[in-house]
C-alpha cells in the first residue's frame, strides 16, 4: 500500500512533483483529479494539486507539497541538492520557485484564459499580462546570462518548478518571437527539460509557433424572416373581473439610477473601446471626446484598510470580489481599481465613473462598499484628469505620499 496519493491535472501546474515521484521512485500514488469523487471529498475547494500523506495528512499548495516530498528522499546529497545545502541556496531555491510558480504561471494564465475564452477577453488585462512575461523572461535572462541554473549548481526544486510553468507558457502561449528574445532563457529550458529528473516529463513536447492571438467570435447571420403563420382563431376575452382575479408575476425593483433615463454618453461604446483599442493612443482620447460631466461623475475610491493586507495576489482578489458584488450596478459604472506596491506593502486605489452626480446608489448593493472611501474627481483639473488616466491605462507608479509605488495588479469594472 502507498504511503499517499497526489491528486493533479496530470502534466499541468504539478508536473515537478509528478516527476520528483517518478524518478526517485517514491511511493506516493500519482491521480488525476477532474472528476475524481475522492479528490473532491477531501478537498472541497477542488485546489489542485493536492496531497494526501502518510495517516491522512492533507496538504494543498505545489510548493508546500513539493518540500514534503523532498522528506522521503533518503540520499541526504540528493535532498541537499534539490533544495540548497547552504542558507543562502536555500533562500534562492525558494526565491525562484516561488517567483515562476506565482508570478509567471499566473500571467501567462491569465493571458491565455482571455484569449481562448475561458474568460471574458479584456485587451487592456491581455496586455498587462503579457507586459509582465516579458519583465519576468528578462529577469531570469539576466540570472542565466552567468549560470547555468536558477539557484545552485545543480538542477533544484526552483528549476523543476520553473520549467514545467514556463513548458505551458511555450507550449500553449508564448511564440517564436517572444522566445527568441531570450536565448540565455531558452538554452537554460532546454537544458532543464532535457535532464534526467524532467526529461520523461517533456516526451513529445512541442513549441507553439506563433504566439497565441485572440480572434473575435464571428456575428451571427441574421435569422430569414419566416412566413406569416396561419391566422390563428380570436380568443373570447375573460371579463374584466375575472382577469383582475388573476394574480400578475410580482415586478422586479428597479434599480434606482434607472430613473436617470438613458444618457447621451452611451456606456457600452465606451466599454468597447476601453477592451479592445489601446488605451493610451485610442481608448482615453475618445472618452474624454464623447464624456458627459452632467450624466456622469468620477470619483477616486481607496481601500480603507491598506495596513492589513499582506499578499498582494491577495488584495487582487479583494478587488475582485468587491466588483462581484456591485455587478447589480455595472450597467451605469465603469472603472479600475489597482494593486500597488509589493507582499506584506501593498494598498489599493482607482478611478470609477457612475451613472449621476451622487457615488451611494451605484455602490451600495455591495455589503463591503463602506470599506472604501470615496472622493470626487474634477475632470477639469489637470492633476485629477491625470489620476483618472493612469488607473485607467496602468503604465504609470502611483504616487502614496509622494512616493512611487509600481502598480503590480488590478481589476476592470465593466
Amino acid at each position: 500500500m502507498s504511503q499517499g496519493t497526489l491528486y493533479a491535472h496530470l502534466g499541468g501546474r504539478g508536473l515537478a512533483l509528478e516527476a520528483l515521484i517518478e524518478h526517485f521512485n517514491l511511493d506516493f500514488e500519482v491521480v488525476e483529479c477532474k472528476g475524481n469523487a475522492t479528490f473532491e471529498e477531501k478537498f472541497p475547494l477542488k485546489m489542485s494539486p493536492a496531497l494526501v500523506g502518510p495517516k491522512g495528512a492533507k496538504l494543498t499548495e505545489t510548493i508546500a507539497i513539493a518540500y514534503y516530498l523532498v522528506n522521503f528522499i533518503e540520499d541526504e546529497k540528493v535532498k541537499a541538492k534539490l533544495v540548497g545545502s547552504t542558507e543562502i541556496e536555500k533562500a534562492q531555491v525558494l526565491r525562484w520557485i516561488s517567483f515562476a510558480n506565482m508570478e509567471v504561471g499566473s500571467n501567462w494564465f491569465k493571458a491565455f484564459a482571455s484569449i481562448t475564452g475561458s474568460t471574458p477577453f479584456n485587451k487592456k488585462e491581455v496586455d498587462a499580462a503579457f507586459a509582465k512575461l516579458n519583465a519576468y523572461a528578462a529577469a531570469f535572462e539576466v540570472r542565466l546570462r552567468d549560470f547555468t541554473y536558477l539557484a545552485t549548481e545543480n538542477v533544484s526544486l526552483a528549476d523543476m518548478q520553473a520549467v514545467s510553468t514556463w513548458g505551458s507558457a511555450f507550449k500553449l502561449l508564448l511564440g517564436e518571437e517572444f522566445r527568441s528574445k531570450y536565448p540565455h532563457l531558452m538554452r537554460w529550458f532546454k537544458t532543464v527539460s532535457a535532464s534526467p529528473i524532467m526529461a520523461s516529463k517533456f516526451e513529445g513536447y512541442q513549441f507553439i509557433e506563433k504566439t497565441l492571438q485572440f480572434v473575435p467570435p464571428k456575428k451571427e447571420k441574421k435569422a430569414e424572416k419566416k412566413p406569416k403563420a396561419e391566422q390563428k382563431p380570436k380568443v373570447e376575452k375573460k371579463p374584466e373581473a375575472e382577469a383582475d382575479a388573476e394574480a400578475a408575476p410580482a415586478k422586479k425593483p428597479k434599480h434606482p439610477l434607472e430613473a436617470l433615463g438613458k444618457s447621451t454618453f452611451i456606456l457600452d461604446e465606451w466599454k468597447r473601446q476601453y477592451s479592445n483599442e489601446d488605451t493610451r493612443p485610442v481608448a482615453l482620447p475618445w472618452f474624454w471626446e464623447h464624456y458627459n460631466p452632467e450624466e456622469y461623475s468620477l470619483w477616486k475610491v481607496d481601500y480603507k484598510y491598506n495596513d492589513e493586507l499582506t499578499l498582494t495576489f491577495m488584495s487582487n482578489n479583494l478587488v475582485g470580489g468587491f466588483f462581484n458584488r456591485l455587478s447589480a450596478s455595472t450597467k451605469y459604472m465603469f472603472g479600475c481599481l489597482v494593486v500597488y506596491g509589493e507582499n506584506n506593502n501593498n494598498g489599493i486605489t482607482g478611478a470609477i465613473m457612475v451613472r449621476g452626480q451622487d457615488n451611494v446608489p451605484a455602490f451600495n448593493v455591495a455589503p463591503d462598499w463602506e470599506s472604501y472611501s470615496y472622493s470626487k474627481l474634477d475632470p477639469t483639473k489637470e492633476e485629477d484628469k491625470e489620476f483618472i488616466n493612469n488607473m485607467w491605462a496602468w503604465d504609470k507608479p502611483v504616487v502614496v505620499n509622494g512616493e512611487s509605488k509600481e502598480i503590480v495588479d488590478g481589476k476592470v469594472l465593466k
